[in-house]
């Protein structure tokens, strides 16, 4: 009996040797990045912005997979069924890899149970705005203002059913009581257009695209979604300051199929994180339009995405939204 206890610790400290070494020695090859987008996008550039320098830490070339399409659903299948050999990434965003879940009746993967999170890169919200002419100048007086007209009346503008601007306004709507028919559009720039217009009263738009429209008083920016105010607008307050609670993050994400280690996770993690702190790397990421660059453990991100995946199936839930 003391034998076979003996032996049984023995290739337990062995087994757990190899496993140490395997990931001691990872790569072994050429690590896949997966990019849910085309080259040029902005997923595509945070992934450039990555797997040089994560070549030269590790050794190995970093190489970029193109895999656009379905609003990041093609990229994601395509990481979900890669071989389970560690060297396969996928580089997304949280609009393809929590939303597309609780807003599609059937994705072709398990976002919990095929995907270990790496790191996330950023995080931000969008921003509310309104025409310069609307006689409001923060969230309650806007909810005051729409309050006061008939229900449905008023008009917001999104880039599409399901979007980060579409859901965003439900969710404001949800917890406001305030009702607005909402008009969506192909692209964000054709909601400003006709918010500029006179066509729309209000709209959710990222801070890159809408900054300039404000800059020369087009628009007014009377809040902003998610945790952190933006650093360009810093009197513009978040919704949850304002009394409406909304911490729900826009980001980029390092995310790896279920087969890769812990071992490799933590030293991915560990390493994206050391680049993603370097100034000239802060600089880029911001430059996207981030309020605040996080550092958050694997486990931690994990932690985020369950949130995300609760809290945004509950607002699709009860605002019934279909996509075609």
């Amino acid at each position: 009996m003391l034998k076979l206890l003996t032996l049984t610790v023995f290739f337990g400290f062995f087994s757990n040797l190899v496993l140490a070494q395997n990931s001691l020695n990872w790569p072994s090859k050429p690590v896949r990045v997966i990019v849910a987008g085309t080259g040029g996008s902005a997923t595509d550039m945070v992934a450039r912005m990555f797997t040089e320098p994560l070549s030269k830490s590790f050794g190995q070339t970093f190489i970029i997979d193109n895999r656009a399409g379905a609003n990041g659903m093609i990229a994601t299948e395509a990481a979900a069924k890669a071989a389970p050999d560690q060297h396969t990434l996928l580089v997304t965003y949280a609009a393809a890899h929590v939303v597309n879940p609780v807003l599609l009746p059937k994705v072709p993967y398990d976002v919990r149970k095929d995907f270990t999170p790496v790191a996330q890169i950023g995080s931000g919200g969008n921003l509310l705005v309104v025409p310069a002419s609307m006689p409001v100048k923060d969230l309650s007086e806007f909810i005051a203002y729409v309050k006061g007209k008939p229900a449905g009346s008023l008009s917001y503008g999104s880039w599409g059913n399901g979007s980060g601007g579409h859901l965003s306004m439900e969710a404001l709507l949800q917890k406001t009581g305030l009702k607005m028919t909402h008009v969506p559009y192909k692209a964000v720039t054709a909601s400003l257009t006709d918010l500029g217009g006179g066509l729309l009263q209000a709209a959710f738009a990222p801070m890159a695209t809408v900054s300039p429209m404000i800059q020369a008083g087009r628009f007014k920016a009377i809040a902003v979604s998610g945790p952190y105010r933006v650093p360009q607008l810093p009197d513009v307050r978040t919704m949850t300051e304002q009394g409406v609670p909304f911490d729900l993050e826009a980001y980029f994400a390092f995310i790896a199929p279920s087969s890769m280690s812990k071992e490799v996770v933590s030293r991915l993690n560990l390493e994206i994180n050391r680049l993603l702190f370097a100034p000239e790397m802060q600089e880029k990421i911001k430059s996207l339009g981030f309020s605040a660059i996080p550092r958050r453990t694997p486990e931690e991100f994990a932690s985020r995405i369950e949130k995300d995946l609760q809290e945004w199936g509950a607002i699709v839930k009860s605002s019934n939204i279909t996509v075609d």
